[in-house]
């Protein structure tokens, strides 16, 4: 094929970019949307990789879903809490690249665990230092919070990051505002979720495609994880990473 058609169909490859919001739950804001091109690439991608909604008004867009006609998953880690010395080889053996969002309080002292993971594939993103709930706090509160945690992420893992999970899922305009003034794209929630071993849905009794699933560095981790794989694979989908669609 010549490099004229390679690049064709290259940049024939889209993918839609649906925000809304939830939490626990958390307050419904307006989704926004965005039709992304595939990046150009010497090679055809094996996926769609499409970017973020942009901020609207200095607020940072809130994403549930993932929107795609492709029969992907995305898994989440929070917190960090509990450093499982299973769960590299597990993230190794799976093939799947988790999306990690890390608070400074638990990760400090801790970094090579951490850095371990990121050399297996995870990114690791934003989620507070001290994990407060932020709705209803004041602007600089939120933003020292937010701010002072992408700082710690860029200076112990060499890059800062571009997604922000609220703790609880609980976020409000200040929030939007902070996250955007320290740099982030988007604030990322779920839409089903890990606890004890089992998948848990906001919705149906099954994964869809496009779902963003939240587990945590718990004690339960190598039963969180595995149960998410199980059901990943008896649903028909293939864990992404979530950053390829959030870029």
């Amino acid at each position: 094929m010549s490099k004229k058609l390679v690049m064709a169909a290259v940049l024939g490859v889209a993918a839609v970019m649906t925000a809304s919001c939830t939490g626990q739950p958390a307050p419904v804001n307006h989704p926004s949307t965005v039709h992304a091109q595939a990046r150009p690439s010497p090679d055809t991608p094996t996926h769609p990789v499409a970017n973020a909604p942009a901020s609207t008004d200095g607020m940072a867009p809130v994403i549930r879903k993932i929107q795609t006609d492709k029969p992907y998953v995305f898994i989440t880690m929070d917190d960090g809490a509990v450093k499982d010395p299973a769960a590299l080889q597990m993230i190794r053996d799976s093939g799947a690249r988790p999306t990690l969002f890390l608070n400074s309080k638990y990760f400090k002292g801790h970094e090579d665990y951490f850095r371990a993971l990121q050399n297996a594939g995870v990114e690791i993103n934003d989620h507070t230092m001290n994990h407060p709930n932020l709705r209803g706090k004041p602007y600089d509160f939120q933003r020292n919070e937010i701010c002072g945690d992408a700082d710690a992420i860029q200076q112990a893992f060499g890059k800062r990051p571009t997604l922000f999970r609220p703790p609880f899922g609980n976020y409000d305009d200040n929030t939007r505002k902070a996250v955007a003034s320290c740099g982030m794209k988007a604030i990322v929630l779920w839409t089903a979720a890990v606890n004890d071993g089992v998948v848990q849905f906001q919705s149906g009794d099954k994964l869809k495609a496009g779902d963003i699933v939240l587990m945590h560095f718990r004690h339960t981790f190598t039963q969180d994880f595995q149960a998410f794989l199980d059901r990943a694979r008896q649903d028909g989908l293939t864990p992404m990473p979530l950053w390829d669609f959030l870029a």
